[in-house]
Order: structure tokens, then C-alpha cells, then sequence
């Protein structure tokens, strides 16, 4: 009896896992105007108004390429979505910003949605990615 429950919820977690990975695609994202082929392109990935800029819930780099640059966000499940990315053109790791906290490294946002006098929104830059993947094209600012 034991034996028939254990192997009942080890075939319960097993469907689990292969329907959960069976609904996560891959979100290549096309990034046009990389001014050179210095550092890398750094995309942050949010699910929720609340999280967005603050919890990142996926993340992908790619090195820069002039002119344009892919990166590839692995095993995104479909959903909402916006991101957030910026050429790290120095290596540091983080957007460079000015004494006014003005971004001083090129960036963009998902829909190449604009915010005024800031980033934009989550609902601007909300997006859908279905379960079979996206591919999306934005343009550094």
C-alpha cells in the first residue's frame, strides 16, 4: 500500500514537472542599435506591475555585437511580461547613470515603451509571451 503511494506521487510530481517545462518557451530578444562591440546587452525580466524594475524574474545576457544583438531568455512560461535592458558597454555589471541619475549607458524597454520623465509603466511595457516562445525586437536609447 505504501509502495502504491509513494509511486502514485512520485508519478504526480514527474507530470507535474514535464507539463510545467511543456508550457516554458524561449524569448529571443533582437536589439537594434548597439553602437559598438564593447560589454554585453543585460535584459531583466518582470511579471507584475508591482515587481516591475524591482524583482527580477528572469534574466539573459548576450555579448554586444554592432549594429544588433540577440539575446535569449531561457524557459520563460507564458504569461505577462516586461523587461527592462541597457548595453553594460563598460563590463561593470550595472546601468551607469549621471550625477542627475539620467542613464548615461543605452537602454530600452520591452514594446520600446517610453515613461514620461522616468520608466515607463508595466502595463506600457507589457507584453505576452505564449507557451511555445516570442521573439521581439526593441531599440537602444
Amino acid at each position: 500500500m505504501k509502495l502504491q503511494r509513494l509511486a502514485a506521487c512520485l508519478a504526480l510530481v514527474l507530470a507535474t514537472a514535464t507539463a510545467a517545462s511543456a508550457h516554458a518557451g524561449d524569448l529571443s530578444i533582437t536589439v537594434e542599435g548597439v553602437k559598438n562591440d564593447q560589454g554585453q546587452i543585460m535584459v531583466a525580466l518582470y511579471d507584475s506591475a508591482d515587481g516591475f524594475l524591482k524583482r527580477t524574474v528572469k534574466a539573459g545576457a548576450a555579448p554586444a555585437a554592432n549594429g544588433s544583438t540577440t539575446v535569449v531568455v531561457k524557459d520563460v512560461p507564458a504569461g505577462a511580461y516586461g523587461f527592462a535592458l541597457f548595453h553594460d558597454a563598460n563590463g561593470n555589471g550595472k546601468m551607469d547613470k549621471n550625477m542627475m541619475g539620467i542613464p548615461s549607458e543605452d537602454y530600452a524597454f520591452s514594446n520600446n515603451a517610453l515613461g514620461n520623465m522616468g520608466p515607463p509603466s508595466f502595463e506600457q511595457a507589457r507584453f505576452i509571451v505564449p507557451a511555445a516562445g516570442a521573439a521581439v525586437t526593441v531599440s537602444l536609447r
